[in-house]
């Protein structure tokens, strides 16, 4: 009798949320460690360009952790894993794409409208390559972790506001180590992109949708309009721009994240989703109200 109530004891904390949460993130972030290391031997290997090399980094990364998530949790959860089902994929990353796309360019609508965008060239085709690289691989990897893994877990225990408001706050906490981060940028991001991806992904109830919408958002935002991402500048984009004026509606340093209409247009999204989500009765309950 007490060898079976040891056997529960470890099963409860073997499937604790936080525990999952912890063993998710530890699996995942040491596939994508250990993976890049290896992609990247091989590709040195070659003769291909730097920034050819690093797109075929990112994609075998992204592919891995994904992989690496699908398999974690269909054999922890004793589940199968629709967060990556195929059913609506075409429609999930198209309306994605076409929503972030649209957000990130009513943000730089308003900075021209200032006076305070201007472009100073076009270049290559084929500097798109980096800020594609970085659009594919943080959208991918930082959707698994903190939408597939910390919402989705807290969202089963917590109810969909809770892990929505705990997702959306660690996110804009993460960026806050960025350069020329800043709180109020943090608190921009957690408002932005921490509830709107989250808000994405449980109207979709799957990742592609808010991976979609990352993606296109950061994409967008360095390759076609040459702006800064969250602090960090891409050397090579599509549009080489100049970004000037006040900080409140530019993001100064921080790049356009760092505005009031990115915050109010990511908002006015992700308060749509929440209402669509609320018809649609895709709101999970707290474990303390079901």
């Amino acid at each position: 009798m007490q060898g079976v109530n040891k056997k529960d004891i470890v099963q409860k904390i073997f499937h604790f949320p936080l525990t999952k949460i912890i063993i998710g993130l530890v699996i995942c972030g040491a596939v994508a460690g250990v993976g890049h290391v290896l992609i990247q031997k091989i590709v040195d290997l070659t003769s291909l360009g730097e920034d050819l090399k690093n797109l075929i980094v990112g994609i075998f990364v992204s592919t891995l952790v994904i992989l690496a998530y699908i398999n974690l949790f269909k054999f922890y959860e004793k589940r199968k894993v629709t967060e990556f089902s195929k059913k609506g994929i075409i429609k999930n990353l198209t309306f994605g794409i076409v929503l972030g796309t649209i957000l990130q360019a009513l943000t730089i609508l308003v900075i021209y409208l200032k006076g305070g965008y201007s472009i100073e060239s076009i270049n290559s085709i084929l500097f798109i390559i980096p800020p594609l690289t970085m659009g594919i691989t943080s959208a991918i990897v930082e959707e698994i972790f903190l939408r597939g893994i910390i919402f989705r877990i807290t969202e089963e225990k917590l109810g969909s506001y809770i892990a929505l408001l705990i997702s959306a706050l660690i996110f804009g906490a993460l960026h806050m180590s960025n350069p020329n981060s800043s709180i109020s940028a943090g608190i921009g991001l957690a408002i932005q992109a921490g509830l709107l991806l989250a808000a994405a992904y449980m109207y979709a109830r799957n990742l592609w949708f808010p991976i979609a919408i990352h993606f296109a958002w950061n994409f967008t935002q360095s390759a076609i309009f040459g702006a800064t991402v969250s602090g960090n500048t891409i050397s090579k984009t599509l549009i080489t721009s100049k970004i000037e004026g006040e900080q409140w509606y530019t993001g100064g340093l921080f790049g356009p994240e760092g505005s009031i209409q990115a915050t109010i247009f990511c908002l006015t999204a992700t308060v749509i989703l929440l209402i669509l989500s609320h018809k649609e009765k895709k709101i999970i309950k707290p474990y303390w109200k079901k």
